[in-house]
């Protein structure tokens, strides 16, 4: 390039710049120094940034570790799951006072001072209103502290970790590896682990996640495993070994869900759903304080109280339906008894009974009204004193005395065992299985994704008690 052609490019350059004007130009350097400052930002490491990027590393290589990161996962799960079950007694215990033994009590004296017909006065207030108490006692008090939870350790930047450790246990099934975290969030509650789903990509592995979902013990079957295994469970062994008996069979039927969600996602991969799994880049985002207030603002209202509205929703029918059934006959019998009967030959192919499944069915709307229900038909069935009138669904303080009733009901340790395999391995509730219809807009999978895990239920406990009958 020759003199004249740099000299001509001077003077259009600067003919060009009193054309478009000053501002233009001034404008234009400070844009190019803003983005060279900012890649030199990023690029270049301050003292703090690097101690921090070094403290990140190192609990990285503890948490991600093949070593260390599945004992740790496993433990904080677990202890999230305790604190969820420990504290959430004392709130649940209150609700269930004021719910209960407060208000019910005061309404019934309202209806009857107001000459309400007693069947109306049963059905409104023993059916609908008692339903709806059992629900948000036992329901809303875990919720409130299992998504806050979860959702801090969103924000603490751990869950992508869990996700990094279980990829490739979930691409071994043909699943995607933020699976880890859908069924994380099922274990609270599986309709928000469904919707949940909506963070994968690939339609394929979504739905297989939103079909597996349910094999996590969500918190309204969590109440009905402790129970049966501290009445049952722990008292094949000796009494100082009893709470560890009872934990241990609790913790191994959540992670025997585990291993159904990797066998069915396996099967449905080499089925009905083939294709490759999919591959993503899982950044690891930095280690930062959660913000404390705001995520227990939106936890609360984005998670709990729209979960718990939609299970109040499909609680009030079944609340009614339970009340209706045990007290409108057909001869000498009520439809439940009828019903109970009927059953009884097939529950006893499975080691249950006819209370239990009539109880399942029922109590489809919410698996926070099984045990109540299990009580009220139990002494309802078999004759025995206790409860407080028909169709009145109840619970005992006591877990003796629950444990009294169940026995005198015919309850043996196979019964419990096979209860305990059911609970795991049933229909999605009613609220589960809408929230599947809203996700994946078909009929068919939501049919799907509903009688799979009854199938297998039944099966399995089918196994369980031809084998414990040859044995035992």
């Amino acid at each position: 390039m020759n003199k004249n052609s740099i000299e001509d490019i001077i003077t259009l350059s600067s003919d060009l710049r009193w054309k478009i004007g000053d501002d233009f130009h001034d404008g234009l350097t400070e844009g190019i120094y803003a983005d060279a400052s900012e890649i030199a930002n990023a690029a270049v490491s301050t003292d703090h940034q690097k101690k921090r990027l070094r403290l990140d590393s190192k609990i990285d290589k503890i948490v991600t570790s093949k070593t260390w990161g599945f004992p740790i996962m496993f433990f904080i799960l677990a202890v999230i799951l305790w604190l969820t079950i420990e504290g959430a007694n004392y709130p649940s215990a209150m609700l269930a006072e004021l719910l209960l033994d407060t208000f019910h009590p005061i309404l019934k004296n309202i209806a009857a001072s107001i000459g309400m017909p007693w069947w109306l006065n049963g059905f409104l207030i023993d059916g609908v209103y008692l339903a709806l108490a059992w629900v948000i006692a036992v329901m809303l008090p875990p919720m409130a502290i299992f998504f806050p939870m979860f959702t801090l350790l969103e924000d603490f930047g751990y869950l992508p970790r869990v996700a990094f450790n279980l990829d490739y246990l979930f691409k071994k099934s043909g699943a995607h590896g933020k699976q880890a975290l859908t069924m994380s969030m099922g274990f609270g509650c599986n309709a928000a682990g469904v919707v949940a789903t909506r963070i994968i990509d690939s339609p394929r592995e979504r739905l297989i996640a939103i079909i597996t979902n349910n094999f996590s013990l969500c918190n309204g079957r969590w109440p009905t495993q402790i129970l049966i295994a501290t009445i049952f469970i722990g008292a094949v062994v000796p009494k100082s070994f009893s709470g560890i008996a009872s934990l241990s069979a609790v913790i191994g039927i959540a992670i025997l869900g585990i291993f159904f969600m990797f066998f069915v996602s396996w099967a449905l991969t080499k089925t009905v759903l083939k294709g490759e799994v999919s591959t993503f880049n899982l950044e690891l985002p930095p280690y930062r304080p959660p913000r404390f207030w705001k995520t227990i603002y939106t936890s609360l209202i984005d998670r709990t109280l729209i979960v718990l509205w939609r299970a109040i929703l499909f609680a009030a029918p079944a609340g009614a339906v339970i009340w209706l059934i045990s007290n409108i006959y057909i001869g000498n019998e009520s439809i439940a008894a009828w019903t109970i009967h009927s059953l009884d030959g097939f529950g006893f192919l499975l080691g249950l009974n006819g209370v239990i499944l009539l109880a399942y069915i029922v109590a489809i709307p919410a698996n926070e009204i099984v045990i109540p229900t299990i009580l009220m038909l139990t002494v309802m069935a078999s004759g025995i004193p206790g409860g407080e009138g028909t169709g009145v669904m109840f619970e005992l303080d006591s877990v003796t005395a629950t444990g009294d009733i169940l026995r005198a009901g015919g309850w043996t340790l196979l019964t419990a065992i096979n209860l305990m395999l059911f609970s795991l391995l049933h229909n999605p509730c009613s609220t589960t299985i809408y929230t599947i219809y809203k996700e994946t807009k078909s009929v068919k999978w939501t049919t799907i994704a509903s009688i799979l895990p009854i199938i297998m239920g039944f099966v399995i406990t089918f196994l369980i008690a031809q084998v414990w009958r040859l044995v035992f």
